[in-house]
């Protein structure tokens, strides 16, 4: 199958293709199909994630000693909440 395009129309494919980390066969696939395609999360994001994952481990390690009898019930309760706000944050950067 041979596919012509105008400049812009290539470097809009090729734009969006890389935008989603894709190859623009396996975008151009994807489209055709009906797939959803999406675009990578920026670099931040990826950050962001790692950042919360950490947070969620400190959390955990809270909790623990909470359970143990080592740190007071509100170090979690307060954990807990940051964390919801954390998590509320990601989710309206996502909508974005």
């Amino acid at each position: 199958i041979c596919l012509r395009l105008n400049e812009k129309e290539k470097a809009r494919l090729e734009r969006d293709a890389k935008r989603c980390g894709l190859t623009r066969t396996a975008y151009l696939r994807r489209l055709i199909m009906g797939e959803q395609v999406r675009e990578r999360p920026a670099e931040e994001i990826k950050l962001l994630r790692a950042e919360i994952h950490q947070i969620g481990n400190n959390i955990n390690q809270i909790a623990r000693s909470v359970n143990m009898g080592i740190a007071n019930p509100e170090d979690a309760k307060n954990g807990l909440t940051m964390m919801e706000k954390v998590y509320e944050l990601m989710y309206q950067i996502g909508r974005k």
